[in-house]
């Protein structure tokens, strides 16, 4: 459920290029003018629009958009002009190449994604960066962690919602041998169940470990793993059962307490915007009491602001 507002009558993208060309020339940019158009045009408009803008100037609109916006705003409107497979290869990239190697953000994407959408943004990755995704994991994270991402990432996985109950029942056993049940943890069947097995049947898998055991599987995989392996277990688990929960968490952390991490938050607004933007807003409303357009507007201002309030959509 995209929350993105698209103009009732649309200009066509050769309007939009020749006002986003006004809107650049001269002393300064009319940046209000570049966020209310760009934030209002979806995935498909959006690659029309770079297509028109280089037939008719000669030039690219992402190197224009670069030269003529700052800061956070640049950054968030940058990504949000590529597609989401495209977005998720320049995000995986950017957190392998960072200074400290952002782990968390590279282990959200992967480990939130469909099986699909996987298989889309390895392809985008290897076009972009003449590099294959497998090689940068193998490259820049280790254990356990290094493990899942490189099985969760080659595995294809049923994207049904049919589940096969004895086969939950197992599964939920061989966990619970796995980890609770003995001194130590065997990694590898965890490795295996997280990263083979469908979303629906891992949701099923928690509800039959809480009924056979008493305690959830979460608290299972907190208790007996560590470090970034926990968390892109944990990341599986929660996207396997509510990914707009999972996010709203994710969005509410990145606004809390003293000063604002921007990064993750614009990752997950600019990547989450044409998917399911609705449900985290609705997920978000419940869990703290607050709309997240109100916490959004709270930790940001100027054109940035507007440019993320655009995305989210009115606020109810």
């Amino acid at each position: 459920m995209s929350t993105l507002t698209v103009p009732p009558v649309l200009t066509s993208p050769r309007d939009d290029a020749m006002q986003l060309y006004r809107a650049f020339k001269g002393l300064g940019c009319d940046t209000a003018a570049v966020v209310n158009i760009l934030a209002h045009r979806d995935v498909t408009q959006r690659a029309l629009i770079q297509q028109e803008y280089r037939t008719m100037y000669s030039d690219d609109i992402f190197k224009r958009l670069e030269s003529e916006l700052t800061g956070k705003l640049e950054t968030a409107v940058l990504l949000w002009m590529h597609d989401p497979a495209g977005r998720d290869a320049i995000v995986l990239r950017q957190a392998f190449m960072a200074s400290s190697t952002n782990v968390q953000a590279a282990t959200e994407v992967i480990c939130s994604r469909t099986p699909s959408q996987i298989q889309t943004f390895k392809q985008h990755y290897y076009s972009k960066f003449g590099v294959h995704l497998e090689h940068d994991i193998e490259k820049y994270t280790s254990g356990d962690h290094k493990k899942l991402l490189l099985t969760y990432v080659g595995t294809p996985r049923y994207e049904g919602f049919e589940v096969d109950r004895m086969a939950v029942e197992h599964d939920a056993k061989a966990l619970f041998k796995a980890g609770e049940k003995r001194l130590g943890t065997d990694e590898k069947t965890f490795i295996k169940i997280f990263s083979e097995r469908s979303r629906a049947h891992l949701a099923a898998i928690d509800s039959a470990y809480h009924n056979m055991y008493g305690s959830s599987l979460k608290k299972a995989v907190k208790s007996e793993t560590s470090g970034y392996f926990e968390y892109g277990l944990l990341t599986i688990l929660q996207c396997s059962q509510n990914p707009a929960k999972y996010f709203a968490k994710v969005l509410h952390k990145a606004m809390k307490g003293l000063g604002t991490d921007d990064t993750t938050l614009i990752r997950v607004i600019v990547t989450r915007t044409e998917i399911d933007m609705q449900y985290i807003k609705a997920e978000y409303h419940k869990k703290y009491k607050k709309t997240l357009n109100d916490a959004v507007h709270s930790e940001t201002s100027g054109h940035y602001r507007t440019f993320l309030l655009s995305l989210l959509g009115p606020n109810h």
